[in-house]
């Protein structure tokens, strides 16, 4: 079937343009000589896993559960880095995993040791203290009070004894500016132990298949620290590898008129694209326009109890009409990963739409979904 014939809401993965991105990835990987990997948490659809292993080097995991995954359906590397580990998470890691990064120096000293006794190459996030993350405070790992990495006067003295490599993740969905920001900011303070360490994991957020992103800034840096340092570098990246490749298809199920026409959707911000409200964000629509910019302006909003549950204004060069569908766009990446079933409200099937538009399902989900959450 075609998109505009796929049951809303559903989320459908434009499998075209989910290679483009890889292939920029895999030329940034050749150009700068360094591993990229894919950063679960933002997208985790592994029915894609097969396609993706041929252009990247492995992937990141944020816990025990996308480390299993990727160690079942990802060809390459496993890397994992989380807050804390609990002890029984971690023995199983020990079977599955190439890297492990911890966030503290307790956590180092707790399980280090026994990483390395099973090969598994350790390493410890660095926090540099160089926020550039402008207003996203939510997102800013370099914030004051943030519980990520260890900041300079926190170093174990026997650090090099320690560790094989060190981590720092300080970007969202930014350029490689800032990345040459922090860069600067951490040669300064841990340059010394750059000289001395296998491997510097530079994290995520790199948004490296945005159209306006420096990709050439990007390689010279990679570069510049691989020689510099005599060090393998790593990145991490979620959002670049799926960014723009994915819709949300939703349907106008009613209209409401209070100070202005209130289109009611069958999809949901808190439970499809909870983004929308964290960040916050607005995800941009297909023939939608800013409010006002065009003949009819309607906030969208979805079919949940929750007042705030609303997606954004947007204009029309139309009217919309009740059975109308409309598709959101940029929906591949930290969308199916955040879903919940608030209300009872279904979660989206997932589609796939090959280069000649034609999607297939991947998987629908239904009230047995729901209920076997809860008990």
């Amino acid at each position: 079937m075609k998109l505009e014939q796929v049951p809303t809401p559903a989320y459908v993965i434009d499998l075209a343009k989910l290679e483009a991105n890889c292939r920029i990835l895999q030329y940034v990987q050749e150009e700068a000589g360094c591993k990229i990997l894919l950063a679960q948490k933002a997208y985790s659809l592994y029915k894609t896993y097969p396609m993706i292993s041929q252009y990247l080097s492995g992937t990141t995991a944020s816990g025990l559960y996308e480390a299993k995954l990727a160690r079942e359906e990802f060809t390459g590397e496993v890397h994992v880095f989380a807050p804390a580990f609990k002890d029984t998470d971690l023995e199983e890691l020990l079977e599955i995993t190439d890297h492990i990064v911890f966030n503290s120096e307790r956590q180092l000293r707790k399980h280090g040791a026994r990483c390395r006794e099973t090969g598994i190459s350790v390493g410890l996030r660095l926090n540099p203290q160089c926020s550039t993350q402008g207003d996203h405070a939510l997102y800013d790992p370099c914030a004051p009070g943030s519980r990520f990495g260890v900041t300079l006067d926190k170093i174990p003295s026997d650090l090099l004894d320690l560790v094989d490599g060190l981590h720092f993740h300080t970007l969202c969905e930014q350029g490689s500016d800032d990345l040459e920001t922090t860069l600067k900011a951490v040669e300064a303070q841990f340059g010394s132990y750059l000289h001395q360490v296998k491997w510097l994991n530079m994290g995520g957020g790199h948004h490296i298949t945005r159209e306006d992103y420096d990709v050439d800034l990007l390689i010279s840096e990679i570069k510049r620290i691989r020689e510099t340092y005599n060090l393998e570098v790593y990145i991490e990246p979620g959002e670049a590898i799926a960014l723009n490749a994915g819709y949300l298809a939703t349907e106008v199920l009613d209209i409401v008129e209070n100070g202005m026409e209130i289109l009611v959707l069958d999809a949901s911000a808190t439970c499809h694209m909870p983004d929308v409200l964290e960040m916050p964000y607005r995800p941009p629509l297909r023939n939608g326009f800013e409010a006002q910019e065009k003949a009819h302006t309607y906030r969208l909003s979805s079919n949940t109890c929750l007042t705030g549950d609303v997606i954004g204004d947007y204009s029309f060069e139309n009217p919309v009409q009740i059975g109308d569908r409309l598709y959101f766009e940029d929906m591949a990446i930290y969308s199916f990963v955040k879903n919940n079933t608030f209300n009872g409200i279904g979660l989206p099937s997932l589609y796939l739409m090959d280069e000649q538009g034609d999607c297939s399902l991947v998987k629908a989900f239904g009230y047995q979904d729901f209920k076997g959450r809860l008990s």
